[in-house]
């Protein structure tokens, strides 16, 4: 299994920017299929955003669309998430999730796929 460790999280005022990273103890590239979660107190977790490579395609929740950026360093074996104009809204613990990739690819047209592979959470809190 891969072994994840998620790093940048913090505190911020609202309109502000965090960059969360996620270094993973196994080579990633293009055979794992890897996504950001966050959860809240009492909130089930969700998806915030994934990416696949073969061929390239990034999915995002809807609320976080045009602030957030999900990349990948396949040399460093790290993925990233460039989060900007947070809002106090994204206040969560944000998880590094990452699946071995099927030939189906990441994605389900209904939602996301199941990850088992999982960081243990950093927290961002975004303040008012």
């Amino acid at each position: 299994q891969a072994q994840l460790v998620e790093s940048g999280g913090g505190s911020v005022q609202a309109g502000g920017s965090l960059r969360l990273s996620c270094a993973a103890s196994v080579y990633i590239h293009d055979r794992y299929c890897m996504g950001w979660f966050r959860q809240a107190p009492g909130k089930e977790r969700e998806g915030v955003a994934a990416i696949d490579l073969i061929p390239r395609y990034i999915k995002y929740a809807d609320s976080v669309k045009g602030r957030f950026t999900i990349s990948q360093d396949s040399a460093k074996n790290t993925l990233y998430l460039q989060m900007d104009s947070l809002k106090p809204e994204d206040t969560d613990i944000y998880y590094c999730a990452a699946e071995p990739r099927l030939n189906t690819g990441c994605f389900k047209t209904d939602g996301w796929i199941d990850y088992t592979n999982w960081g243990q959470g950093t927290q961002v809190t975004v303040s008012s």
